[in-house]
């Protein structure tokens, strides 16, 4: 479990399955962390149905939700500003000026930003200006960054595909600001078949952990990486020890529900491969 750890997390919500906040924040109390989830979204389902409800929520909310945060004089207390999909430069405005009234109440304070544009597959699949806001507002203001190994292409204006490429686009992504980033999705011509990996680099070195590739599409699981991945690191600052319990956990999670034949993350059921990771799979250390 974790030592006392408080997360203020900006994300989207949905009533039915399990993306951002409603992906993030059970993991997240599960290992022993306060949450305090506000929501941009708050929709009946993820929008991969191509059909939902509900409503975006407008960032003068967004902002007023904080605001009463605030108020409460909970900054202080925040470890970290948590944030992943961003609809629009208004939603952006509202966490960069939340990073500056969290950092300015508690100076050690750290932002992470998932920063979600696409996937390999699938392309980009958000509006054209989004890319660009990533990269010259949010992502510079950012402590933690975690994007697959497209998104962080995207980013660095690279194209990594080996390992000596990815490392070269996730030092370039450090050199915008973030110190420590998390690569997820890498793919290398050079790894066996039917495998996947992740790879975190820091100031103190670069490690990366192979599994074995699930075959299926899990909307949310990129959601609980960044959360679990950020916690962990959080509480013990040894960026090895947190790719190896985050790979753990949300391989077992992944597993769980590809054996389930669900759409939705099985969120719930995975719940004990949070707080106690079986720790089966080796990180290497790269440098």
């Amino acid at each position: 479990m974790i030592g006392r750890v408080k997360i203020l997390s900006i994300q989207s919500a949905v009533a039915y399955g399990h993306v951002g906040n409603s992906a993030a924040v059970f993991p997240l109390q599960r290992i022993g962390v306060e949450v305090l989830p506000v929501y941009t979204v708050n929709f009946s389902n993820h929008t991969g149905y191509g059909a939902w409800r509900g409503p975006l929520i407008s960032p003068d909310d967004v902002r007023d939700v904080i605001l009463g945060i605030e108020e409460r004089g909970a900054f202080a207390d925040i470890d970290v500003v948590l944030s992943g999909y961003q609809g629009g430069e208004g939603i952006a405005d509202v966490i960069l000026d939340t990073v500056t009234r969290v950092k300015a109440a508690n100076p050690s304070a750290i932002y992470a930003c998932d920063p979600v544009m696409g996937n390999a597959r699938s392309g980009c699949f958000v509006a054209p200006a989004i890319p660009v806001l990533l990269r010259e507002r949010v992502v510079p203001a950012a402590d933690i960054i975690t994007p697959n190994q497209f998104e962080l292409g995207f980013l660095t204006g690279t194209e990594p595909e080996d390992l000596d490429s990815t490392l070269a686009a996730a030092d370039a992504a450090r050199e915008m600001g973030p110190r420590t980033v998390l690569v997820t999705s890498v793919e290398r011509p050079d790894s066996p078949q039917d495998t996947i990996e992740m790879l975190a680099v820091t100031d103190d070195g670069a490690w990366i952990v192979q599994t074995p590739r699930i075959p299926m599409k899990a909307n949310g699981s990129g959601d609980v990486t960044a959360a679990l991945f950020t916690a962990h690191l959080n509480r013990s600052g040894d960026a090895a020890d947190a790719l190896a319990r985050t790979t753990s956990s949300v391989f077992a999670l992944l597993a769980m529900t590809h054996e389930s034949g669900q759409r939705e993350l099985q969120l719930v059921q995975a719940q004990d491969h949070y707080a106690a990771p079986q720790m089966q799979f080796d990180v290497q250390r790269l440098r």
